[in-house]
């Protein structure tokens, strides 16, 4: 029947963007992440900083993975607007 392991997921629940315009000496990350926490809500973790730097990290808790995506896909638009580009894109 149906092999639940081949299913693709239609929402991204990982996003790579990157930032680079040595005109401004800019060389910045940006990530985010949708996983599941210990108490059966969603975490939406966010790290950003300068490329080849640990950077920053900050964790939002969701009720439910949905919500979590949405986020995930709203800060992903913001980001690509300032400039932002997805890993491996030129």
């Amino acid at each position: 029947m149906f092999d639940e392991s081949q299913q693709l997921d239609v929402f991204p629940t990982v996003v790579d963007l990157k930032r680079i315009d040595p005109s401004l000496n800019m060389r910045r990350f940006y990530r985010m992440s949708v996983q599941p926490d210990l108490f059966g809500g969603v975490s939406l973790v966010r790290e950003w900083g300068r490329i080849g730097f640990r950077g920053q990290m900050l964790i939002e808790q969701h009720d439910d993975e949905g919500r979590a995506v949405n986020a995930l896909m709203k800060l992903s638009a913001m980001k690509k607007r300032r400039g932002y580009r997805l890993l491996g894109e030129r």
